[in-house]
Protein backbone atom coordinates (compact mmCIF):
# COMPACT_ATOMS: atom_id res chain seq x y z
CA UNK A 1 0.00 0.00 0.00
CA UNK A 2 1.42 3.66 -1.19
CA UNK A 3 1.94 6.41 1.67
CA UNK A 4 -1.21 8.23 2.08
CA UNK A 5 -2.95 10.62 4.11
CA UNK A 6 -6.83 9.98 4.40
CA UNK A 7 -8.14 13.06 5.69
CA UNK A 8 -10.93 16.05 5.12
CA UNK A 9 -10.00 19.77 3.89
CA UNK A 10 -12.40 21.23 5.73
CA UNK A 11 -11.19 19.92 8.84
CA UNK A 12 -8.95 22.11 10.97
CA UNK A 13 -7.60 18.90 13.14
CA UNK A 14 -6.18 17.55 9.75
CA UNK A 15 -4.83 20.37 8.51
CA UNK A 16 -2.74 21.24 10.96
CA UNK A 17 -1.93 17.74 11.43
CA UNK A 18 -0.96 17.47 8.08
CA UNK A 19 1.40 20.58 8.67
CA UNK A 20 2.83 18.84 11.62
CA UNK A 21 3.93 15.69 10.43
CA UNK A 22 5.63 17.73 6.89
CA UNK A 23 4.49 14.72 4.57
CA UNK A 24 7.02 14.16 1.44
CA UNK A 25 5.76 13.99 -1.89
CA UNK A 26 5.75 10.14 -1.50
CA UNK A 27 2.62 10.89 0.07
CA UNK A 28 -0.59 11.00 -1.84
CA UNK A 29 -3.51 13.46 0.40
CA UNK A 30 -6.69 12.26 -0.13
CA UNK A 31 -9.68 14.56 1.14
CA UNK A 32 -12.13 12.11 1.57
CA UNK A 33 -15.00 14.44 0.93
CA UNK A 34 -13.97 15.61 -2.77
CA UNK A 35 -12.44 11.51 -3.82
CA UNK A 36 -14.46 9.23 -2.03
CA UNK A 37 -12.55 5.98 -0.35
CA UNK A 38 -12.79 2.42 -2.77
CA UNK A 39 -13.81 -0.09 -1.17
CA UNK A 40 -10.37 -1.23 -1.62
CA UNK A 41 -9.18 1.43 -0.10
CA UNK A 42 -10.85 0.63 2.72
CA UNK A 43 -10.47 -3.10 2.90
CA UNK A 44 -6.37 -2.30 2.97
CA UNK A 45 -7.16 -0.31 5.89
CA UNK A 46 -8.75 -2.34 7.80
CA UNK A 47 -6.80 -5.21 7.12
CA UNK A 48 -4.05 -3.25 8.51
CA UNK A 49 -6.17 -1.80 11.02
CA UNK A 50 -7.28 -5.14 12.16
CA UNK A 51 -10.86 -4.37 11.61
CA UNK A 52 -13.51 -1.56 10.28
CA UNK A 53 -14.27 -0.83 13.62
CA UNK A 54 -11.35 0.68 14.09
CA UNK A 55 -11.33 2.90 11.33
CA UNK A 56 -15.26 4.19 12.20
CA UNK A 57 -15.61 7.01 14.38
CA UNK A 58 -18.50 7.02 17.21
CA UNK A 59 -17.91 11.19 17.35
CA UNK A 60 -19.49 11.54 13.69
CA UNK A 61 -23.12 13.57 14.21
CA UNK A 62 -24.64 11.26 11.93
CA UNK A 63 -24.20 8.48 14.49
CA UNK A 64 -26.38 9.88 16.94
CA UNK A 65 -29.37 11.03 14.34
CA UNK A 66 -29.16 7.97 12.41
CA UNK A 67 -29.79 5.89 16.46
CA UNK A 68 -27.02 4.17 15.69
CA UNK A 69 -25.52 4.33 19.23
CA UNK A 70 -28.96 2.15 20.32
CA UNK A 71 -27.96 -0.63 17.91
CA UNK A 72 -25.25 -3.76 18.09
CA UNK A 73 -23.00 -3.27 15.05
CA UNK A 74 -21.40 -5.74 13.22
CA UNK A 75 -17.98 -5.49 10.86
CA UNK A 76 -19.65 -5.77 7.84
CA UNK A 77 -22.05 -2.89 9.34
CA UNK A 78 -18.71 -0.80 9.83
CA UNK A 79 -17.95 -1.03 6.54
CA UNK A 80 -20.94 0.16 4.34
CA UNK A 81 -21.83 2.92 6.78
CA UNK A 82 -17.83 4.18 6.40
CA UNK A 83 -18.07 3.34 2.47
CA UNK A 84 -22.00 5.30 2.57
CA UNK A 85 -20.84 8.34 4.59
CA UNK A 86 -17.38 9.15 4.55
CA UNK A 87 -18.02 11.62 7.80
CA UNK A 88 -18.06 7.95 9.74
CA UNK A 89 -14.14 7.40 8.94
CA UNK A 90 -11.95 8.18 12.15
CA UNK A 91 -9.92 11.19 11.14
CA UNK A 92 -6.99 11.47 9.70
CA UNK A 93 -6.10 8.05 8.15
CA UNK A 94 -2.29 7.93 7.95
CA UNK A 95 -0.52 4.92 5.73
CA UNK A 96 3.26 4.64 5.84
CA UNK A 97 3.85 1.02 4.07
CA UNK A 98 2.44 -1.29 6.12
CA UNK A 99 1.74 0.68 9.04
CA UNK A 100 -1.52 2.66 9.64
CA UNK A 101 -2.29 5.38 12.57
CA UNK A 102 -5.92 6.27 12.77
CA UNK A 103 -7.08 9.52 14.26
CA UNK A 104 -6.17 12.75 16.16
CA UNK A 105 -5.02 11.54 19.55
CA UNK A 106 -1.33 13.26 20.74
CA UNK A 107 -0.39 9.61 20.69
CA UNK A 108 -1.21 8.51 17.55
CA UNK A 109 0.04 12.03 15.79
CA UNK A 110 3.47 11.31 17.76
CA UNK A 111 4.00 8.00 16.69
CA UNK A 112 3.32 8.92 13.04
CA UNK A 113 5.80 11.40 13.37
CA UNK A 114 8.17 9.16 14.55
CA UNK A 115 7.89 6.71 11.76
CA UNK A 116 7.94 9.45 9.47
CA UNK A 117 11.38 10.49 10.88
CA UNK A 118 13.01 6.73 10.53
Amino acid sequence: MKNTIYYLSTCSTCTRIIKELQPDNSFELQDIKTSKISERQLDEMAKLAGSYEALFSRRAIKFKSMGLKNKTLGELDFKKLILDEYTFLKRPVIVIEDEIFIGNSNSVVTSAKTRLNK
